[in-house]
């Protein structure tokens, strides 16, 4: 018992308890319904998008051909990363992205919009439920039947999510020009409404889960002076990426870069957790690595989608900037003549 002892110590902090690695994996499986229902609402989106625009109905072909078997595989692998990946990193993930998604909406040009954030938060998303249901759950009475009752919501919402799905991918197009399809209406005069309800959602869900990080991060540490220890150079750290980030967004974003960006990021917080982390976080930072990998190969064909179109409004908010500036100068021009 004394040798198991010792070296179990050297272990990662894993919920060996039977009811802890429980509690775990039902906070697991609610973070990868979050990101599912995530994905589902803007495949949609998306979905309608390409039908109404004869250019992309191609887009849409490969929308509706997505196999329903990759898609629960999906949820079943985030679910298990989900329970492993420890709330510590995954409170680190969480207030990285927050930072990164800040910096980017600053940066963009005024009414110009990023729909791939909406697909690049996906990982993040969960890591924030999966943080905020552990750290408002901890030392709860009944905490393994509050987990139950949220995976049975969140299950929920996913059957009802994914029964649009194919609702919509085999009979939006005969429903929307027959319109008798309650469903069918109801997105027919309100898809274009999608991203802005995603997107008030999406900032209740990171500004709890922020509250949460940092106090998960904080509950760590026994002295003011080990708290500035660690936060300080992970400030550094997320200063460096944002600045990162910034440049990133003068130029086309493509496949390459967003993986490339991935790597950048967890290798800054792997180097970060090397100097003052745990041999632990570091363990979690590579598993984290693999979520964030596979949500982007996962929302592959979405995330083309959603690049052609912010670089297209992009395109046209920097020809309507450029053409009012012309006609500005030109009226100038003219009064200067009379």
């Amino acid at each position: 018992m004394g040798l198991i002892s010792y070296i179990s110590s050297f272990l990662p902090g894993l919920p060996w308890p039977h009811w802890g690695s429980v509690d775990s994996l039902l906070q697991g499986l609610v973070g990868a319904c979050a990101v599912s229902v995530l994905y589902n609402f803007m495949k949609v989106h998306l979905y309608i998008m390409c039908l109404n625009d004869p250019d992309k109905e191609k887009h849409a072909d490969r929308l509706r051909s997505q196999y329903r078997l990759r898609d629960t595989l999906h949820l079943g692998l985030l679910a298990i990363i989900y329970s492993v990946l420890g709330p510590r990193v995954g409170a680190l993930v969480v207030l990285e992205f927050s930072l990164r998604a800040v910096s980017m909406v600053l940066s963009l040009s005024k009414g110009a919009q990023s729909s791939q954030l909406f697909l690049l938060c996906q990982f993040s998303l969960g890591c924030g439920v999966s943080c905020s249901l552990d750290y408002l759950h901890e030392g709860a009475p009944h905490r393994t039947w509050n987990l139950l009752l949220a995976v049975g919501l969140s299950g929920l919402i996913l059957w009802l999510s994914r029964r649009m799905i194919r609702h919509v991918g085999t009979m939006y197009q005969l429903h929307s020009r027959e319109r008798y399809c309650g469903v069918c209406l109801s997105l027919l005069a309100s898809w274009r409404d999608i991203p802005d309800v995603l997107c008030r959602a999406l900032k209740v869900a990171f500004l709890v889960s922020d509250l949460a990080g940092v106090a998960v991060i904080n509950r760590d540490f026994l002295s003011t002076s080990e708290a500035v220890r660690f936060w300080t150079p992970l400030t550094i750290c997320y200063t460096l990426l944002v600045i990162y980030m910034q440049e990133e967004q003068h130029q086309n974003p493509t496949e390459q870069m967003a993986f490339q960006t991935v790597f950048v990021r967890m290798g800054g917080l792997l180097i970060l957790m090397m100097t003052v982390g745990r041999w632990s976080d570091i363990l979690h930072i590579i598993i984290s690595l693999v979520g964030e990998i596979w949500c982007l190969i996962h929302a592959g064909a979405m995330l083309d989608i959603c690049r052609e179109q912010d670089y297209a409004g992009r395109a046209s908010i920097h020809h309507s900037s450029k053409m009012s500036t012309n006609s500005r100068r030109s009226r100038e021009d003219t009064g200067l003549e009379g």
